[in-house]
């Protein structure tokens, strides 16, 4: 069937006028709009004939009207308007591509069009700051979400900072934003303390963290799971954890003592495991060793610094002589006496893990 309008197909409307015949005229007619050969009189021609579909009764022939207009730069700016004003039916695909909309449009869209709407003006493919900055402010949640999930989207930092303003709470809006390509420390830092478990562990294998953001995002996760008496994580659950942090070059020294310092002997075994290669049942047997070949023999196979083991068997002899008192604060208190003795006996660690140990310990301080 040809895509051009023929004269059989003005008789064709003649004799059959329609819905169904319309919309399959108006498909022809949009396409006139990709020829190159129409002359100023036919271009205008077909203008007009657009135009007069383009307030047809039937939703259906807009609908195909707009279908077929999207992606033609060349389009009357009063039809473009007209479509993307539209019912959704009809309005959506236009106004997620259409390049005959502009900024002022869209943010126009934005404000004064449905949440529907909004989301499509978040998924095109030209997304400017001024747009963004209208859909964060204005738009509804699953529009923001949307916006987030668009990498070609340009969204600043102060518009990123705002997203987290508005939805504190909401994991819908916080995902995608994890899983854009990168992310401004500020936004990070804010999103260790407000997202899941489950995505502060996305946040350490997607992103280039600082260290002690990265230290936070990991052991925040894993607090619940180490001291509450019940619910402690599995060693598969662990595992999962840790080989995501090994695959992406986040399972360093610096985060095995830290996690050892505050008590989280589990994340300790589990991770030493996993860096020399063995099974778990196997490295705990050798870390909790009563000799001194044992723990010694599983850290030279894991290739870290020598430097750093004087610090990590201060910290896994001191985890091994702290218990928990199961009074009020008994958490605290716990972790309070860990980082007490370790930084009392052990005076010439990294200036970097001290200051960030110290840090912990005062934070602990205040809230006992």
């Amino acid at each position: 069937m040809s895509e051009t309008l023929t004269h059989q197909d003005v008789q064709r409307l003649l004799a059959d006028p329609s819905a169904t015949t319309r919309a399959e005229m108006a498909t022809k007619v949009a396409a006139q709009f990709g020829a190159d050969q129409l002359s100023p009189s036919e271009r205008a021609l077909a203008e007009d004939i657009v135009r007069l579909m383009a307030r047809d009764a039937a939703v259906r022939v807009r609908s195909a009207l707009s279908e077929s207009l999207k992606t033609y730069p060349a389009i009357p700016r009063d039809v473009a308007l007209q479509l993307a004003r539209d019912v959704e039916e009809v309005s959506l695909p236009f106004i997620e591509l259409s390049s005959v909309l502009t900024d002022a449009d869209l943010i126009e869209l934005i404000k004064t069009g449905s949440e529907a709407k909004q989301s499509a003006v978040a998924k095109r493919p030209d997304v400017s700051e001024g747009v963004a900055d209208a859909l964060v402010e204005n738009g509804a949640e699953t529009a923001v979400a949307t916006l987030m999930a668009n990498e070609a989207a340009k969204v600043t930092e102060a518009a990123l900072t705002r997203v987290l303003n508005r939805f504190p709470k909401s994991d819908a809006v916080h995902a995608p934003l994890i899983e854009r390509g990168s992310l401004p420390v500020t936004i990070a830092e804010r999103l260790v303390t407000m997202v899941s478990e489950q995505l502060r562990e996305r946040l350490v294998e997607r992103h280039e963290l600082p260290a002690d953001v990265a230290s936070d995002i990991v052991l925040q996760g894993r607090e619940k799971a180490t001291y509450e008496l019940v619910g402690v994580a599995t060693d598969a659950q662990l595992e999962t954890l840790i080989e995501q942090l090994y695959r992406n070059g986040r399972l360093s020294p610096s985060l095995l003592l830290r996690s050892l310092c505050m008590g989280d002997v589990a994340f300790f075994e589990v991770a030493l495991a996993q860096l020399a290669r063995i099974p778990t049942p196997n490295a705990r047997m050798l870390i909790h060793d009563a000799g001194k070949l044992g723990m010694k023999a599983l850290f030279d196979r894991t290739g870290m610094p020598q430097s750093i083991y004087p610090a990590i068997k201060v910290a896994l002899d001191v985890a091994s002589e702290t218990e928990f008192d199961g009074g009020e604060h008994d958490l605290e208190r716990h972790r309070r006496k860990m980082l007490e003795r370790i930084l009392t006996q052990f005076e010439e660690m990294a200036s970097d893990d001290l200051d960030y140990l110290l840090s912990k310990l005062t934070d602990l301080t205040t809230k006992v």
